[in-house]
């Protein structure tokens, strides 16, 4: 093999190793949207909606008990102090229900946090509907303020008769800083 011959071999070398590169970053880029739109799809992964749902007068199904268990937690860097009133309700599909969460902002300053909800087994977050909640919006506590924030929901009549029991679960996140950043803008 001459000069050249190894040259040209190199370079198309190169050139693959490039597209291999290349292609893999564009897949890292991918791989997020391509994850929520297969979780939507199959209806997977516990996402809650982000919106308040509109409670429409449905018939209650008395026949039906669904356990709601509540579970609480706080990401690292938040000195919050987060929990849920009540641990556990059991609800007919159809009917509202409310709980409060406790916070508590412990530290010497302003914080604002965010709830991130997610329901396990993921398949009933998809009837999990919720009319009014905390986590639609960022939270703002004054140092050492504490409230009680309330979460009115109700589970869909149409939730899968197998389905008898969910996990509604929080995280609380710090957001003060890119709050600030939104604020100025």
């Amino acid at each position: 093999m001459n000069k050249q011959q190894a040259q040209n071999k190199n370079s198309k070398m190169v050139v693959k190793l490039l597209a291999i590169v290349v292609g893999m970053f564009g897949f890292g880029f991918a791989l997020v949207p391509l994850y929520d739109v297969l979780c939507d799809a199959l209806g997977i992964n516990g996402k809650t909606s982000e919106t308040a749902a509109v409670y429409e007068s449905v018939k209650v199904d008395k026949t039906r008990l669904i356990t709601v268990d509540f579970i609480t937690r706080i990401n690292t860097g938040m000195p919050w102090e987060f929990k849920a009133e009540t641990r556990q309700v059991k609800v007919h599909p159809g009917e509202m229900s409310q709980v409060n969460f406790y916070v508590r902002n412990p530290a010497k300053s302003l914080i604002v946090g965010q709830a991130v909800p997610s329901v396990s087994p993921g398949p009933a977050a998809l009837y999990m509907n919720k009319t009014e909640c905390f986590c639609f919006e960022q939270q703002t506590l004054q140092a050492g303020e504490e409230v009680l924030m309330p979460m009115k929901f109700y589970v869909d009549p149409q939730l899968p008769k197998n389905i008898t029991y969910f996990t509604v679960q929080y995280t609380l996140y710090n957001v003060t800083a890119s709050a600030e950043v939104v604020a100025m803008n």
